[in-house]
């Protein structure tokens, strides 16, 4: 075998672990990760899969960066180039509805990133971290366009950009909620509404190229 299709394989058997993390740490938690688990749902042995990531902690913390690729080509990147403000906001904030209600193979338990931020609330270390940083570089993309959208006058001078992304980040860590815990198919509706008493209706998409 060639050392370049070996290291590709290498790269590919890394990625279904890391998918198969992700599943598995969105339905049991992080800590329901272990290696005999996933050396068993993948065909592999142990010591193959401590080949590729050695710890447990590295394991989790892996799955939670595949996580967030997945959040961002599935959510950003679609609406990454459209007109900065209330547009690509609200953009983004249906974009991440139906990543909650539709994206079930990836994430047949919900959002990772809501289970872990309930699991490692209280715990401190690395993944604790990683879960906070990665959830508040969500809400500075919130904060980023509900301040450019108050600037253009699309939202009322009044109106706190901090504030507003809080009151969205727990309308979101709700609508996880509503969808896994009570299976309520009407939660994406009601978030919908929700956003209209928030923002205002939403405006008319464009395309426009970024500042």
């Amino acid at each position: 075998m060639s050392p370049r299709k070996s290291a590709a394989e290498a790269r590919r058997t890394r990625e279904r672990i890391i998918e198969r993390s992700v599943a598995i740490g969105s339905v049991e938690g992080l800590e329901g990760l272990t290696i005999g688990r996933l050396a068993t749902d993948l065909g592999m042995s142990k010591a193959g899969v401590l080949g590729h990531f050695g710890t447990k902690q590295a394991l989790q913390l892996a799955a939670l960066h595949g996580a967030s690729g997945l959040f961002t080509r599935l959510v950003w990147e679609p609406v990454a180039d459209l007109r900065p403000g209330l547009v690509r906001l609200r953009a983004f904030c249906e974009a991440w509805i139906r990543y909650l209600e539709q994206e079930r193979t990836a994430f047949p338990g919900g959002c990772l990133f809501t289970a872990a931020s309930v699991e490692f609330d209280t715990r401190g270390g690395p993944v604790h971290d990683t879960v906070a940083r990665f959830m508040l570089r969500g809400r500075r993309l919130l904060v980023n366009d509900l301040r450019i959208a108050v600037e253009v006058g699309e939202l009322g001078r009044g109106e706190d950009p901090e504030q507003l992304a809080f009151e969205l980040h727990g309308l979101y860590m709700g609508l996880n909620q509503e969808l896994q815990l009570f299976a309520d198919a009407t939660a994406p509706a009601r978030t919908r509404r929700a956003l209209d008493r928030m923002l205002g209706a939403a405006p008319s998409a464009g395309t426009a190229p970024r500042n």
